[in-house]
């Protein structure tokens, strides 16, 4: 039996019911890990969702292992997962490795404790994602290499040729059937062991949400503790039902102004003004490229609207990024 101590985080904005269900998934994992305990924060939902998690939980007879966190304001992602971790790590009690789980995924079976047996076998690894799935069992891309410009061009692109030339910075490449070491791995599903908070720190606030959990691994590599991906642990995510965000929507609506934002700050934080501005350029040439592409072969059109004036307006923004 698993002995670890361990810490689920799911943090709610309005996404109660989903909260619930992702907590059912949940208990067949808890009952084979006696040390794993849960916290759900809720991020000033002002919805009634605090509310409805609280009848749940009691409801459900979850108390014993399942605690609600209400906040009294929306700090995002960061923010909320702090709340949590520093509390867990103040306790009596501390835990041996965090998870960050969001709230619109499902845990399929044995998937945690698979994972917490992989991470205990692996102890100069940090940090540890899974095989994501759609509720259709279509797997989704959930391991990454570090975004910089020569990704980001390929990314916007679309181009057979570059992504042949460029193959060794996409972004995005299809993940291996076996346990490997990545650059990043989503925050949708992410185990962390204890000893990385102690050498990098907590999640960086100055995130709203998105590019929190690449910020969070590049600082976690540069500090000595790799990243993995386990395919054999699997959850399902239903994307974009907690942020309203889908990346990969043939669809999609206007992005947010915080994705812009953070963006920003990931690039001006870790690389510095001219490395940003490489990288604003290398989306602008690409996206270019895509456009003439689009119109000359009467293709849809991918993108979400206002994209470029929206990277352009945020990336001129003049605004101080702390260390």
């Amino acid at each position: 039996m698993i002995t670890a101590k361990l810490l689920i985080v799911i943090v709610n904005y309005r996404t109660a019911d989903l909260v619930v269900d992702c907590l059912r998934s949940l208990q067949g994992e808890l009952d084979q890990l006696p040390g794993a305990r849960v916290a759900v924060v809720d991020n000033h939902s002002a919805d009634g969702s605090a509310e409805k998690l609280e009848s749940e939980i009691a409801l459900n007879g979850w108390a014993r292992r399942v605690t609600l966190i209400p906040l009294e304001t929306n700090g995002g992602f960061a923010a909320g997962n702090n709340v949590a971790i520093r509390a867990a790590f103040d306790s009596s009690r501390p835990p041996d490795y965090v998870l960050l789980l969001n709230p619109d995924t499902l845990v399929e079976p044995n998937a945690i404790l698979e994972l917490i047996e992989f991470a205990s076998d692996h102890t100069g690894v940090g940090i540890f994602g899974c095989r994501q799935e759609l509720g259709n069992g279509e797997p989704l891309i959930s391991s990454f290499r570090f975004i910089g410009a020569l990704g980001e061009f390929e990314s916007y692109a679309r181009l057979g040729l570059v992504s042949r030339v460029l193959s060794r910075w996409v972004v995005a490449p299809t993940p291996r059937d076996e346990p490997h070491q990545v650059d990043w791995v989503s925050g949708a599903s992410m185990l962390v062991r204890r000893e990385v908070f102690d050498a990098v720190g907590e999640l960086d606030e100055g995130y709203f949400l998105y590019f929190d959990e690449v910020d969070f691994c590049l600082r976690a590599r540069r500090a000595g503790w790799p990243c993995w991906y386990v395919p054999s642990c699997t959850i399902v995510h239903l994307v974009g039902r907690a942020s309203g965000v889908v990346i990969a929507d043939p669809c999609p609506a206007r992005r947010p102004a915080y994705w812009f934002e953070s963006r920003r700050r990931y690039y001006l934080k870790n690389f510095g003004r001219f490395r940003a501005a490489c990288a604003d350029a290398a989306v602008v040439f690409g996206h270019g490229i895509w456009s003439l592409r689009r119109l000359v072969q009467r293709l849809p059109h991918r993108d979400p609207p206002h994209f470029l004036g929206d990277l352009l307006r945020h990336s001129f923004a003049r605004r101080r990024i702390d260390p």
